[in-house]
Formats: structure tokens, C-alpha cells, sequence
């Protein structure tokens, strides 16, 4: 059994909608989801706003690199189209981590290198998992108490959005 934890966003289209297909496309493998979060964008800045959240998955068959052509076949059944790093999209799904796999290889780099710098992915992953750890990095709750203030500011709870219809 892999037990892994994929992080999502959209900032494009519908992006509830977007998440949606996501979730539907992980139907029998999705153990949790978190709350949806609309987060400002991260990296580059002259974007929509994006909405984000966490999801815990497992299957007894997966490891991490069928993780990896999962998150890349929701991403593509989303329309998503690779025109700039950090630009935006209709569907990102991110590799997070994998049972504590750790990986250098340029296509899957675990945990997703990104993450301790993130808000985005910690205050979503935290609320699904209070006691989440990230491999090598430690607690979240340390993670995110790291951050600066600006950062965790700019992820906002959406009550009013759920990600299954």
C-alpha cells in the first residue's frame, strides 16, 4: 500500500470545477480531502487567484512514479498546457510526497521541493492531517510557523466551496 499526498490548484476556467475533476479522478484511491483554500499566486505574482487543496490517497499498486502519470493524466483531462513555470493553469496536480520516498530524479523530485516554502500546500495539508510531517523537513506545524506572516495571510478558507458536488 502507497499512501500519498497530492496537492492541487486551479487559477483558470472554473477552477472548483477544475478540483472536482481531479477528486472524480481519484474515486476509490482518495482516503481524504481537504477543505478548498484561495490562495494569491506563488512564484509569478501577475495571475489570477488560485484555489488549492490537499489530498491523501492510497493504492496497494502505486508507487511514485504511477503516482506521477496519475497527477499528469487528471492534469491533462483538465486541458492544462505547459506555457510557464508558475504561469497559470486549469489543473495542477503536485507529487507531495510518497511513504517518505525520497527522489532526485529531475522528473520527480520527493518530497515536491517547493512544499516547506509553501503555504498553500501546508494550511490544506495540516487541516486534513494535524500531525503531518514532511520527510527530512520535520512537523508542518514547524514548517508553517516558519513561514512569514505575509505568506500564511494570503491562504484563505472557502466554506463556501466543497470539493465534491
Amino acid at each position: 500500500m502507497t499512501r500519498a499526498v497530492l496537492s492541487i490548484g486551479s487559477n483558470l476556467g472554473d477552477r472548483l470545477a477544475h478540483l472536482r475533476t481531479a477528486v472524480a479522478g481519484l474515486t476509490g484511491v482518495l482516503v481524504a480531502a481537504s477543505p478548498v483554500y484561495e490562495t494569491r499566486p506563488w512564484g509569478v505574482e501577475d495571475q489570477p487567484d488560485f484555489l488549492n487543496a490537499v489530498l491523501i490517497v492510497e493504492d496497494p499498486e502505486a508507487d511514485e512514479w504511477a503516482w506521477l502519470h496519475r497527477a499528469q493524466a487528471l492534469e491533462q483531462k483538465a486541458g492544462r498546457v505547459r506555457t510557464r513555470h508558475w504561469g497559470p493553469r486549469t489543473l495542477d496536480v503536485d507529487v507531495v510526497t510518497v511513504d517518505g520516498v525520497t527522489s532526485d530524479h529531475p522528473d520527480l523530485l520527493l518530497p515536491h521541493p517547493g512544499t516547506p516554502d509553501r503555504a498553500t500546500v501546508l494550511i490544506p495539508w495540516l487541516a486534513v492531517d494535524p500531525a503531518a510531517e514532511l520527510p527530512g523537513r520535520g512537523p508542518l506545524t514547524e514548517l508553517l510557523s516558519a513561514l512569514a506572516e505575509e505568506d500564511r495571510a494570503g491562504v484563505h478558507l472557502r466554506a463556501d466551496l466543497t470539493l465534491t458536488p
